[in-house]
């Protein structure tokens, strides 16, 4: 269950691994990843473990476990999105499908640009910076307009991402936010192929 301790009996540095899977996932996705520095991980375990002051409630960003958390999502979730039938590799979006097979050396890219969203858009403390700018700060309208992205596609890749935050055992309050900040830019995402199609929807 997320929230229990987890302790490897095994190990002889059994004490030192004791924590709740958040904490694990962050110090597992921070080795993954290649990053791990002297003192990232503990910085990292006690962010997620603080408590926040009296009256003050933690930010969508730290209930998620923080930046390597969120990372580890969004590179599952990246690369999920390939094989999804109807917006992957295989889809029936011209856009899409070349993107999903000739583009992938820009998707190392993509995902820390990714990151970087989900990071902002839950109140973390990193700056989105697009290099396509939308009407706000976290629009999306002019980084997907050419990919003329459907309704239909749009909402497997919602699809997508709710199994990626299942695969993760984000808790029920965090996935409902996460999909609900994802909802809340669908016509920005979905703009291209409704200008494409005359503005019919």
């Amino acid at each position: 269950m997320a929230g229990e301790p987890i302790k490897q009996e095994d190990d002889p540095n059994a004490e030192a691994l004791t924590g709740t899977r958040r904490d694990v996932l962050q110090v597992a996705a921070a080795a993954m990843a290649g990053v791990l520095v002297p003192g990232c991980a503990m910085a990292a375990e006690q962010a997620s473990t603080q408590n926040p002051p009296a009256g003050a409630t933690q930010s969508l960003y730290d209930r998620l476990g923080g930046i390597f958390a969120i990372a580890a999502v969004v590179n599952h979730f990246s690369d999920e999105i390939i094989r999804d039938p109807v917006a992957g590799a295989q889809s029936s979006n011209p856009q899409l499908r070349e993107w999903h097979t000739q583009q992938l050396g820009r998707l190392p890219g993509l995902k820390f640009m990714r990151t970087l969203w989900v990071a902002n858009a839950a109140g973390g403390p990193f700056q989105y910076t697009p290099v396509r700018p939308g009407s706000t700060l976290l629009g999306l309208e002019n980084a997907h307009r050419n990919l003329r992205i459907s309704p239909q596609e749009f909402d497997a890749v919602a699809g997508v991402l709710s199994r990626s935050l299942d695969h993760f055992e984000v808790p029920a309050r965090e996935k409902g936010e996460v999909l609900a900040a994802f909802a809340a830019h669908k016509n920005e995402v979905t703009q291209g192929w409704r200008e494409a199609r005359g503005g019919r929807n």
